[in-house]
């Protein structure tokens, strides 16, 4: 696949494999996806899914620091990591892992439709190491996103959300999430563009057969990689401004899809929109 409005660039944009891993050791490609994955698993996982309306709110207060400032990333890690999760699917194809981001106390769990579309089981890890079964609440195949509900807890801290009209391109930011199954992985970078229009294939097929999904992402080359779909991309204050969701990543023989410094997020207001109507 490739990403739209990059003409000079070749390969292929893997949307789910970016972020989804398989259990197996493979990464799912774009390719695969289409024809193999469950129902359409991207790069750590791309979806979409109905999404629990509470405790996503957008936050006041000072943007993203620009590049030029000192980002403190163990501050940063250690207030975001509690309310990063990871997702673990089991379909007809096989087993996945996802990331996902808390939303409510009591286990509301935002992450890519592609990380639990086809699942016929899911379960999350905890940022404290406890697994518990959950269910998908809803999806939205059209924007990649999902929410799943985690079954008996509470306690949960969930996440802040903040205002993705206010990221510059320079700020810097901070990736968490599961690659390669490595959960609480934590990367840094800096917001590299803005309104990259990202195009990458359904994750689901019925009778009018697969749509694609489109959106205007933030561009960043923090470090993401399969494992990662589904979980924050932050500002300096530690608030997700953007829901990682798909990575650019070079042709090659061997269909293995890793970091090459170019990662795409859904924007958090837009997110927060989905989330607000999807229960």
């Amino acid at each position: 696949m490739t990403t739209q409005g990059f003409p000079a660039m070749s390969g292929t944009l893997e949307e789910r494999a970016p972020f989804w891993r398989r259990r197996t050791g493979t990464v799912i490609t774009s390719a695969a996806l289409a024809a193999a994955l469950f129902g359409g698993v991207t790069g750590g996982v791309v979806g979409a899914m109905n999404a629990s309306p509470a405790s996503v709110t957008p936050v006041s207060g000072p943007v993203a620091a620009n590049a030029s400032s000192t980002l403190d990333v163990s501050a940063i890690a250690a207030k975001v990591l509690p309310s990063v999760v990871q997702v673990n699917v089991v379909s007809a194809q096989g087993q996945g892992i996802g990331s996902g981001v808390v939303l409510t106390a009591d286990g509301r769990i935002l992450t890519n439709n592609h990380v639990v579309a086809g699942a016929r089981e899911v379960t999350v890890t905890l940022s404290d190491g406890r697994t518990a079964g959950a269910s998908v609440v809803g999806t939205d195949p059209s924007s990649d996103l999902a929410v799943v509900q985690v079954s008996g807890v509470s306690g949960l801290t969930p996440a802040t959300f903040g205002d993705s009209d206010q990221v510059r391109i320079g700020d810097q930011v901070v990736a968490i999430g599961s690659p390669e199954g490595l959960q609480g992985t934590v990367t840094s970078g800096i917001v590299s563009a803005l309104d990259r229009t990202v195009t990458v294939p359904g994750t689901s097929s019925g009778r009018h057969g697969s749509s694609s999904v489109s959106y205007q992402a933030i561009q960043t080359d923090a470090s993401i990689n399969p494992g990662n779909s589904g979980g924050p991309l932050v500002d300096s204050a530690g608030r997700v401004i953007g829901i990682n969701s798909a990575i650019y990543s070079p042709a090659s023989d061997s269909g293995q899809a890793g970091s090459v410094g170019i990662g795409f997020a859904i924007p958090s207001d837009q997110v927060q929109q989905i989330v607000g109507r999807l229960s």
